[in-house]
């Protein structure tokens, strides 16, 4: 640490001890094992995240993980709380880990499949009940912490973890100021946004890490966001650069060293929860599908079936698709929801995405949704289109920079395109072939394709979708099994084997 490092960073300090902590954590760079129980391979990058995150852990103090969206911050604060378990495993306090309500299955997934030694508990639902045995740790949402703040204040939690650290960008909210409260031994904030740009928003997060570290925002202001953002003092940046940097770890998929470890293409199964709406209307058609089978055989019996699951699949993307609405919210469905919050993290790191859907109903509930939410024009590729004005599409998609978003059907934007500049794919609903898929996440895949792409497939949790999902992992073609007659096509199953696999697993 240079004379003037060590100057500047003195500063930061209230008092004596806590910045000889600090002199400790920077002198002392180390690699940890990755724990034994991770049932998972840590890419080198990860593996570099994973220690840094243990060793502020170790030094209690806060820290900003902010790599791009994409690139594993769930596995690596999970594989930090392994590791603290295998080296205590009595000792520790439970972690509290709070996000966003579409990503709690998401975390759930990734616990169950990275992380199976630890225990967890989900505190989120309007039936929710707070538990009194003993988890590694409890997940719940932005939302339940502010209405249950008294809940989470009668113990000290070992690692607060807020993901999407954006919600608490300002400091005035009810929300941010129950975030805040939350005591805990160590703090990690997740976000995949450049919050460099937004000085605000970075103090409050910058607060929530380490209370008091960059000072009141009062003085934050007129100290920084005055000086960088209005007076453009180079000086002053640097310094700030400077003083931020220990506690802020921030990786892109273009860093040379990332890039190198990165497969061409990375696809992220994403998990949805349906919403009540969902539920009910999920139930209700489950509830009608043995009166239509009675007495049905032979193909009228598994015409009825196909509609049956079209209608299943509608209803886990949105109701307003299968009801045939007019007036759809963003709030009915779950998909939908976090359709907007992936959005949003795209655009924030400038980049474009291509949103397949088999139907083109969904699709123009898509584009109606999400142009008006996200306030920016959202293009829409389907089979009414005219050659030309499906030219005119493809080209303002590919030419203008200021054009995002891309709604394709499957079959139309699956066949025959260049859209190689979008650096996102994203399949709101699978399709029974893995290799249609696979075939539409290759018109952005491609020759021509200079950036890596991030491929994102939605499943909505205990719903067909998983069926759909696991059929198309085993590389099963349903199509050239129905043509063959085969007994374990879904068509031929019992009323029995058809209630036990389409019904929700909630």
């Amino acid at each position: 640490m240079d004379s003037e490092f060590k100057s500047l960073m003195r500063k930061q300090f209230k008092n004596s001890k806590d910045f000889n902590r600090f002199k400790q954590l920077i002198s002392e760079t180390k690699a940890y094992e990755v724990p034994k129980s991770l049932t998972g391979e840590l890419r080198p990058y990860q593996k570099i995240g994973y220690s840094w995150l243990v060793q502020n852990i170790r030094y209690n103090f806060g820290c900003i993980l902010a790599d791009d969206m994409g690139l594993g911050k769930t596995i690596q604060v999970l594989t930090a709380i392994l590791h603290f378990k295998e080296i205590n495993p009595l000792d520790n306090e439970p972690s509290l880990i709070i996000v966003p309500p579409t990503l709690i299955s998401n975390w759930e997934n990734e616990i169950n499949k990275f992380t199976p030694e630890l225990t967890y508990y989900i505190y989120h639902g309007a039936n929710r009940t707070f538990p009194f045995e003993d988890y590694d740790i409890i997940l719940t949402s932005y939302g339940v912490i502010r209405l249950d703040l008294d809940m989470f204040l009668d113990r000290t939690w070992f690692i607060c973890v807020i993901d999407e650290a954006q919600n608490i960008k300002n400091p005035n909210t009810q929300q941010t100021k129950a975030i805040k409260n939350v005591p805990a031994l160590n703090k990690i904030a997740l976000t995949g946004t450049p919050i460099e740009n937004r000085l605000t928003d970075y103090w409050s997060i910058f607060d929530f890490v380490n209370k008091g570290y960059l000072s009141t925002l009062d003085n934050f202001k007129s100290n920084y966001v005055m000086r960088i953002e209005r007076l453009e003092e180079t000086k002053t940046l640097e310094k700030f650069k400077t003083i931020t940097k220990p506690f802020v770890l921030r990786r892109l998929k273009t860093d040379d060293n990332i890039k190198d470890e990165l497969p061409d293409k990375i696809v992220n199964d994403i998990y949805c929860n349906l919403t009540k709406k969902q539920i009910l209307l999920y139930n209700a058609i489950m509830d009608g599908i043995f009166e239509d089978l009675e007495g049905k055989t032979g193909i009228e019996r598994r015409g009825i079936i196909l509609n049956i699951i079209t209608g299943l699949k509608q209803a886990c993307n949105h109701p307003a698709q299968y009801l045939r609405s007019d007036n759809p919210k963003i709030s009915e469905s779950g998909k939908m929801e976090l359709l907007i919050t992936i959005l949003e993290n795209i655009l924030d790191m400038d980049e474009k995405v291509i949103i397949f859907t088999q139907y083109a109903q969904m699709g123009g509930i898509i584009q109606k949704l999400v142009s008006k939410k996200l306030k920016t024009e959202v293009l829409f590729l389907h089979g009414s289109l005219t050659q030309q004005k499906r030219d005119e599409v493809i080209n303002k998609f590919q030419e203008d920079r200021d054009c995002k978003i891309l709604v394709a059907t499957l079959k139309t934007g699956g066949v025959g395109l260049n859209l190689t500049a979008a650096q996102n794919v994203i399949h709101y609903d699978l399709w029974w072939n893995p290799a249609i898929e696979n075939q539409a996440t290759d018109r952005v895949h491609r020759i021509g394709q200079k950036s890596d792409v991030m491929v994102y497939r939605f499943i909505t949790k205990g719903t067909i979708e998983e069926i759909i999902d696991e059929m198309s992992k085993n590389k099963l073609n349903l199509a050239e099994k129905a043509i063959h007659n085969d007994e374990t096509f879904i068509t031929e199953m019992s009323n029995e084997e058809l209630k036990e696999k389409l019904s929700l697993r909630l």
